[in-house]
């Protein structure tokens, strides 16, 4: 995991001590203990950014398979680009709303990146709120 990764789970430094401390390990104790290693504060992060990748799919797979598939015979009768519409969708609708979705995961990452950030630099100042709204 690189430091950035890292960072952003605020284990950046944590994880370069005990690396040094026990040797050099390849792998930190964060890696090897999973969930359970994280702060509240890191399971939120994970969440949120779960919940946007399961939404996500959820609107690309309506938009391919609803769309393109399920329902190509209703939609075969509109019009769309001189072709049916069932049929744009299944050969150029779907990608086009797969790349729409990878920049728009891109800039919600950004987001709760930086909140995420800026919370840890909270906690560490002393303040009480989190990504959570909590300690």
């Amino acid at each position: 995991m690189t430091c950035r990764a890292e960072a952003v789970l605020g284990a950046c430094v944590e994880s370069d001590a005990r690396n040094k401390s026990d040797g050099g390990a390849v792998m930190s104790n964060d890696s090897r203990q999973g969930v359970q290693g994280l702060t509240e504060r890191q399971k939120v992060y994970w969440q949120k950014n779960i919940a946007l990748i399961r939404n996500l799919l959820i609107i690309w797979a309506v938009i391919s398979l609803g769309f393109g598939i399920i329902l190509a015979k209703p939609l075969s009768a509109v019009p769309f680009f001189g072709v049916s519409f069932s049929f744009w969708i299944a050969q150029q609708g779907s990608i086009l709303v797969f790349v729409i979705l990878i920049f728009y995961y891109a800039v919600r990452m950004q987001r709760l990146d930086e909140d995420y950030v800026q919370n840890m630099k909270a906690v560490h100042r002393g303040d009480s709120k989190g990504i959570g709204g909590s300690a």
